[in-house]
């Protein structure tokens, strides 16, 4: 065996002893930015660069959001803190239809709890955690105060998107296998940076399985950096999950939004045929 490869053996033995003798007294809360790249597709090449700059003035509070993680050896809480619109003054009440809701993970358990509210309707998302399968590397940077990891993933693009919608999501292109028509999966690249000195296999969104809390994270063109870490070794923080709202599975949530939307359209060509 390299000397390298041997290395990295005995460092990955020497965190996963961490993870099991020390996750138990971890607890704490972290405050992560998330920032995302305006696409505008083939409109943006008409634009001037002073209209550009108008569109993400107005888009900010999509493109750029505070999330809270609450966390202990098992459990999570994630959430988006609430901003006021800066030019109307109000909440985004049709984005926040197609954000993610407050969100519960329990990995002991392998489950995932997440409210969803939906054009006046609540729904608590009762699913599996889906497991990503990480390729860890020996790559470091230093966060703050921490010193991460770098580790890679392929992930459904399914898997991380389901409480959305996206036209281009129903016409996503199908090949037949004999006679069945199956949908074909968009895998997405997923970048995560994972700190042991806190050892504990969490992290925001979708994101957890590492041996240590997951300060930053990208996927397409968003980014997820950790900005503070609270940690509290004494007693480990209750976290609360989310109970109301019409229990459903992630599948048929998603179907229930493409439904109700194609409804909407639909309604609203047959007020123009009329």
């Amino acid at each position: 065996m390299k000397l390298s490869n041997l290395k990295f053996v005995l460092f990955s033995f020497i965190i996963l002893i961490t993870l099991n003798v020390n996750s138990q007294n971890f607890s704490g809360k972290a405050i992560y930015i998330s920032k995302s790249k305006m696409d505008l597709g083939n409109w943006g090449a008409k634009m001037s660069e002073g209209q550009k700059k108008q569109v993400a003035e107005r888009l900010k509070n999509r493109l750029e959001k505070t999330y809270f993680l609450n966390f202990n050896s098992q459990e999570s809480d994630f959430k988006e803190e609430e901003k006021i619109d800066a030019v109307s003054g109000a909440t985004d009440s049709w984005g926040s239809y197609f954000t993610r809701g407050d969100q519960y993970k329990n990995i002991k358990e392998n489950q995932l709890l997440q409210s969803q509210e939906f054009y006046g309707k609540r729904f608590l998302i009762n699913d599996n955690l889906y497991k990503i399968e990480w390729t860890i590397g020996t790559e470091t940077k230093q966060i703050g105060q921490f010193v991460c990891y770098k580790a890679k993933a392929f992930v459904p693009y399914s898997e991380l998107n389901w409480y959305k919608f996206s036209w281009s999501d129903i016409r996503t292109s199908v090949k037949k296998e004999g006679d069945d028509i199956v949908q074909e999966e968009n895998m997405v690249i997923v970048e995560a940076w994972y700190t042991p000195q806190i050892p504990i296999p969490q992290g925001p969104a979708e994101f957890w399985g590492l041996p240590g809390l997951i300060l930053e994270v990208s996927v397409d063109n968003t980014t997820l950096l950790c900005t503070e870490v609270i940690i509290n070794k004494n007693e480990s923080i209750e976290i609360e999950a989310p109970e109301k709202g019409t229990e459903i599975t992630k599948e048929n949530y998603t179907k229930v939004i493409r439904e109700k939307m194609l409804d909407m359209r639909n309604n609203r060509m047959g007020r123009r045929r009329g």
